[in-house]
């Protein structure tokens, strides 16, 4: 289990982590939201003990991070920049990270690179963006770890790569409970990855929720009543959102969705649907409701 408790992050003058707590159980796919600068890519570091935190503590399975061999062992991070490994080659990074993480295993390495099919004797400064993150996205698979930490997983990718590494992803999660954390602006990706995601602004966490209730805790409704409505109308309901076209109402409402149909059935709707909504709409009226401008943290 990993767990961030009241972490504080400074650089200089600039509070990149402001008392964050956050806990990430075992065999998790959890994803990392927030815009630039809102200090996704700062817990990443922290979990792999590249920083050190200002406050607080960042433990693995009890233990701190930083200056830990045995803890960062179990880590493998995978940042957003490849320049660190323009020299090497395919060959070259195999024979280096199998001498940092002991459950290294060449026939991970060979099998993932089997589908891929990346030439292993070329410098990674001759492959594409998308060969590069390839290329360490195998090797970090190959590590073994019990955590594999991704900056900007699919960046660069091509659609077709973007399937196969996911679908990687997908089956060391399910083979041996890789804990995966991946942090991104692409609210679709983390959708289809992860099962829990958090939402970053300026260094404090807003939320941190199970993809599945977030998406069954707020109803999207469109309905038209007998009687003209207004939003006070809906008083007894958690309302997020309320706009009318000519007859037709539609209202964003938080809470379930069999307690929301009993009370607008009270009113006698001559039209009463739900509209399913996309993750993005839930953190957009998530936001809202919480008094931010979802477009300015995007």
């Amino acid at each position: 289990m990993i767990e961030l408790k009241n972490v504080r992050m400074c650089f200089d003058d600039f509070n990149a982590l402001d008392g964050v707590d956050l806990t990430i159980p075992e065999g998790t796919a959890f994803g990392l939201l927030g815009s630039n600068g809102a200090g996704k890519s700062t817990i990443l570091r922290l979990l792999s003990g590249v920083y050190k935190q200002t406050e607080g503590e960042v433990l693995i399975d009890g233990k701190p991070v930083y200056d830990n061999v045995e803890e960062k062992s179990r880590v493998f991070f995978i940042n957003d920049e490849t320049v660190q490994f323009g020299n090497m080659t395919l060959t070259d990074m195999r024979k280096y990270y199998r001498g940092f993480y002991p459950k290294f295993s060449d026939e991970t390495f060979d099998k993932l690179n089997g589908v891929i099919k990346l030439p292993e004797n070329k410098r990674l400064d001759k492959f594409s963006k998308g060969m590069k993150r390839q290329a360490i996205v195998i090797t970090g698979l190959a590590c073994c770890t019990d955590y594999l930490l991704l900056d900007e997983a699919f960046d660069g990718l091509d659609p077709t790569m973007r399937i196969i590494v996911k679908r990687m992803l997908v089956d060391a999660m399910l083979d041996r409970k890789l804990t995966t954390i991946i942090s991104s602006h692409n609210l679709k990706e983390i959708n289809e990855v992860c099962d829990t995601a958090a939402l970053l602004h300026q260094g404090k966490l807003l939320f941190n929720r199970d993809l599945d209730s977030v998406k069954g805790s707020i109803q999207k409704v469109q309905a038209a009543f007998e009687e003209e409505v207004t939003e006070k109308d809906f008083e007894g309901l958690n309302v997020l959102h309320f706009e009318r076209n000519q007859s037709i109402v539609y209202i964003i409402i938080k809470g379930e969705e069999s307690e929301i149909r009993a009370e607008l059935e009270k009113k006698k709707p001559k039209v009463l649907d739900m509209i399913p909504l996309t993750l993005e709409e839930v953190f957009i009226y998530e936001m809202e409701g919480m008094g931010y401008d979802y477009n300015g943290i995007r």
